[in-house]
């Protein structure tokens, strides 16, 4: 006859649940760290504004987000020509719109943020005219995103048309691919003034230099700007996918979206 050790079996039970407890803890950081990384479209509008929601949205995963920055037509040209791009952040809903009605979005367009339209500039220019400050002779380059390939520019376009100015100004227009260029223009005084998003001269990178209005939202039709889920991410990473999606809409992301100057839908 023997007798059981109870206390023995009880300390021995303790140990194998903690090891089988490790255990189970390396192999879900081992797969954090080796999910693939998230592959995000997105607009110039939003360069600076995607950096702090990269850090989030890594902090709280752990997952890398590697992000490729255009106007959204010259996006879109590339999504649709088989970029292995995840997730479209763009900066209207029509393009997003667009590659769901082809297929090439698995999601339909989602409003992740609504634009605004400033004008900026570095030059000692008197803002209080407003727009009209377009019409100064100090005024000889105006600078645009391409209003064929940039919402932001073609809401210029309207903005100016809506003052009934299109016609004086549009000589003094020069076109830059996308909001990036625009702000080169103005950053290096190519232009004396430009049509960029309040998301831009609020950016720690930006604030404080020169000097920007923003435009009467009735003067410009509303920038609902829209996401989507690619094809190609639900194809290869369509968990993280929609765990982006969804962090978008989190608490977290939105007061990053309005540090920025965004109208949170």
């Amino acid at each position: 006859m023997f007798s059981l050790d109870y206390t023995h079996i009880l300390k021995c039970l303790i140990k194998s649940v903690a090891a089988l407890s490790a255990a189970f803890a390396l192999m879900f950081q081992g797969a954090i760290a080796q999910a693939e990384p998230l592959t995000v479209a997105v607009a110039a509008n939003v360069k600076y504004a995607f950096a702090d929601l990269q850090q989030a949205f890594t902090k709280e995963s752990g997952i890398e987000v590697k992000s490729v920055f255009g106007s959204s037509g010259k996006l879109t040209a590339q999504i649709k020509s088989g970029a292995p791009f995840d997730v479209f952040l763009s900066a209207d809903m029509k393009y997003p719109e667009t590659l769901y009605q082809d297929g090439q979005a698995v999601t339909a367009p989602r409003v992740y943020a609504n634009g605004v339209l400033v004008l900026w500039t570095l030059n000692p220019l008197d803002l209080s005219k407003g727009i009209r400050i377009l019409n100064d002779p100090a005024v000889q380059k105006v600078a645009v995103a391409n209003p064929r390939l940039a919402p932001y520019g073609r809401e210029a376009i309207n903005a100016l048309e809506h003052f009934k100015l299109r016609a004086e100004v549009e000589p003094k227009l020069i076109y830059g691919e996308s909001i990036s260029q625009v702000n080169q223009y103005i950053d290096s005084k190519s232009a004396d003034i430009g049509f960029t998003a309040k998301s831009v001269v609020l950016a720690p990178q930006v604030a404080g230099k020169g000097k920007w209005i923003e435009l009467p939202k009735d003067s410009y039709q509303p920038i609902a700007q829209g996401v989507v889920i690619l094809k190609h991410g639900t194809e290869s990473n369509s968990e993280t996918a929609h765990r982006f999606l969804e962090f978008l809409s989190s608490p977290v992301a939105r007061a990053i979206f309005e540090q920025y100057g965004y109208l949170l839908p």
